[in-house]
């Protein structure tokens, strides 16, 4: 019988709901399971566990199954898992979907490239590998060289490499790595091209990149925690530390830190021309406090204060600032704020406010290249640095723009980009003469040819405009007898946007 999906999504703190939904139909016959399996489940002790809250008793019987360490616990997960297992096996049509599945998963996958001082940087999975190989270019024609293989990590494929930041002058690189999902990372120094790792060795280090000045780099720190509380203690006191290469964490320079405000966090960030250190000071997820100096300054000072609104440095022009924010412009604008005057009364838009929202600001061959997210799909635009319109990028279709990767002063730049019926794929793009070429597009077992995606709107009962995403077999007849497998989701500012999905594909 003929199959149907169906994803919808919203964008909420924007005005206009954004909602996108995609819908794939597809014929295929599946077989009735008529034979009903019957299920004991194993039984789950309870305690006597009462907890007093402020003189209200709470009833924890579960308790004991906290301790995941314990005999007992584990135990219970093996009884679980027989139960669970033994009645998956049984579905008679599961193995052919898992051969499916293991088929068309196992295809490469490219990331965007990235250039810094005279190489060029890619990731790539070939196809089920645990973790991404990161592979150095000397230029975009010459057979990829391996840097470094994260799968060599650890045996069982678990430790990744979390962060890759080179020096602007594309002498080093310092790179994080994360075992078995845990936020701590280890950072190492690399010397370029040779891959050389020196002794440099930083710890305790968790939500931080490594922001270049000279021959070393910004990061944020905790103090190191006692041994026993190292994954279940609070993170407090974050600290930003300047760290020289071919020195030891020891002999770090701290930047800053607060004693009086344990629970914020702060991450600094340079310029591309290194004039300036910026950094961030947060307390949750979204809103920060915005911070600046010169390089060769001592103390910053504040040019964005509370934690109600977003500010992200993108580059500076001279001694303007380049900020993206949402403050006062819910959907997003570029400002420049002067650094010699960074009060708020001297703020100017560069690009305002508009019905689009704006997502990203890039930098390349000194113009600002703009995505905007518009119905749940990408545009992209060309401002020079002073915010007058250019032109527009015409983007492969129907789709979403994920990483955009540029430099200041190179006219050549590179974009992911994926569609519902096609996995990502890579584009180059030429800004000076306004050309979209394919640079990488995965091989896969799956003929998306066969698919088209369409989009339409509807009302929702409030009024509001609804974008819909429809992908569907070519031909199939939209008479509404179709059965539709249908995602709904809403919240934290997050639209479910045109991606392709291995398993929505099988």
């Amino acid at each position: 019988m003929p199959k149907t999906i169906v994803m919808i999504t919203n964008f909420n703190k924007i005005p206009a709901v954004l909602v996108s939904a995609l819908m794939v139909l597809n014929s295929c016959k599946t077989n009735e399971v008529k034979n009903e399996i019957s299920i004991t489940y194993p039984a789950t002790k309870k305690v006597d566990q009462v907890d007093d809250y402020f003189g209200t008793p709470i009833e924890d019987p579960y308790r004991w199954l906290e301790d995941d360490n314990s005999e007992e616990t584990a135990e219970w997960v093996k009884q679980q898992n027989e139960v669970t297992f033994n009645y998956l096996s049984k579905i008679p049509y599961r193995e052919k979907i898992k051969q499916r599945l293991t088929e068309i998963w196992n295809f490469p996958k490219y990331g965007t490239p990235f250039k810094k001082g005279n190489y060029y940087f890619m990731y790539k999975n070939d196809g089920v590998q645990n973790q991404s190989v990161l592979y150095i270019l000397n230029n975009l024609y010459e057979e990829p060289k391996i840097l470094i293989d994260p799968n060599k990590f650890s045996l069982d494929g678990t430790s990744a490499l979390s962060n890759f930041d080179v020096s602007n002058n594309g002498k080093y690189a310092a790179f994080s790595v994360s075992k078995a999902g845990s936020d701590w990372k280890e950072y190492y120094v690399m010397e370029l091209p040779s891959g050389k790792i020196l002794s440099d060795t930083l710890k305790w280090i968790k939500f931080s990149g490594a922001a270049w000045l000279g021959d070393g780099f910004f990061y944020t720190r905790y103090d190191e925690p006692k041994k026993e509380a190292a994954f279940s203690g609070k993170n407090e006191f974050a600290k930003v530390y300047y760290h020289r290469v071919g020195t030891s964490q020891s002999e770090d320079f701290l930047v800053y830190g607060d004693d009086k405000n344990p629970l914020n966090s702060f991450y600094a960030g340079t310029t591309d021309d290194e004039s300036f250190v910026y950094m961030s000071e947060n307390i949750s997820t979204s809103g920060n406090a915005l911070y600046i100096k010169k390089s060769n300054d001592k103390n910053f000072i504040k040019i964005a204060d509370g934690f109600e609104y977003d500010y992200d440095v993108i580059d500076n022009n001279n001694d303007l600032l380049l900020v993206l924010t949402n403050d006062n412009a819910p959907k997003g604008r570029l400002i420049a704020i002067d650094t010699k005057n960074p009060q708020r009364k001297n703020w100017k838009d560069i690009i305002p406010q508009k019905d689009d929202v704006l997502e990203s600001v890039s930098i390349c061959n000194n113009l600002l290249v703009v995505k905007y997210m518009k119905d749940v799909q990408s545009r992209m635009e060309v401002y020079d640095l002073n915010g007058n319109f250019k032109h527009e990028i015409k983007l492969p279709g129907v789709g979403i723009v994920g990483s955009f990767s540029a430099k200041r002063d190179d006219p050549l730049a590179f974009f992911s980009f994926s569609t519902f019926t096609a996995p990502t794929s890579i584009y180059k793009y030429d800004i000076e003469k306004n050309e979209v070429s394919l640079y990488k597009k995965p091989e896969i077992k799956f003929n998306s040819d066969e698919y088209e995606t369409k989009q339409i709107f509807y009302k929702s009962k409030d009024g509001t405009k609804v974008p819909m995403f429809i992908t569907h077999k070519k031909g199939l007849k939209l008479n509404g007898n179709n059965p539709t497998l249908l995602y709904g989701y809403g919240g934290f500012n997050i639209s479910v946007t045109p991606s392709f999905s291995a398993s929505k594909a099988v």
